[in-house]
């Protein structure tokens, strides 16, 4: 067994763990086996040869930040989950960083950008009337920057024709979408179904194409 797969291996494991925790509500679970599903994709990330290439250290320092930003929402509390948004924030612009560093077809940005812009537009009117006031300009901060991200992994893929990128990016994207759910919407097991295995399928796949 290579270190990708076993560190990939770790990540559906401690998922599936992580997924019973939530439903038992049990915190003590998920403080054990979220951590751990993220060390997965970050040891997955390693074992591909991510430090070996300019590439592939951002998409490690964009993991390594996205590792951190799963450990600070563990709490309810507003301060820590204000840190993880951050947390995932540099995150997204270190993918940003990765793909603009790999190049970029600017024909294929202003392509996405057709079906991108208004999406982002859907999810901020939906969001709006649930946010309070205070969290609105982080949000809105928010959303630009992972929709940047998703543009950039569209022009990355127009120049290098790596549709895994792409991918890893779209489905980070819309893992984003059950967190807000959840976070300001309803609060529901459902949420966890569909948003934590959309979430670690994205890391690995994006630490993949540093191979």
């Amino acid at each position: 067994m290579t270190g990708f797969t076993a560190g990939c291996l770790l990540t559906v494991v401690c998922l599936v763990l992580l997924l019973i925790a939530e439903r038992q509500e049990s915190r003590a679970g998920v403080w054990i086996a979220k951590p751990l599903a993220s060390v997965g994709f970050l040891w997955a990330g390693f074992a591909a040869g991510a430090l070996d290439t300019s590439y592939g250290r951002w998409v490690m320092a964009a993991l390594v930040l996205s590792f951190w930003g799963d450990v600070l929402l563990i709490p309810a509390a507003r301060a820590s989950f204000l840190a993880g948004l951050v947390s995932f924030l540099l995150g997204h612009l270190a993918f940003a960083g990765a793909f603009a560093v790999r190049g970029l077809s600017w024909a294929w940005v202003g392509a996405a950008a057709l079906a991108v812009v208004p999406a982002a537009a859907l999810a901020l009117r939906w969001l709006r009337p649930h946010v309070e006031a205070g969290m609105r300009g982080p949000v809105l901060a928010y959303v630009a920057v992972i929709s940047s991200m998703v543009l950039l992994a569209a022009g990355t893929v127009g120049a290098d024709v790596r549709s895994a990128i792409l991918i890893g990016a779209v489905a980070f994207y819309v893992s984003d979408l059950a967190v807000a759910r959840q976070r300001f919407v309803v609060r529901t097991f459902a949420n966890k179904v569909w948003g934590l295995p959309l979430y670690y399928g994205a890391q690995l796949v994006l630490a993949s194409t540093v191979r």
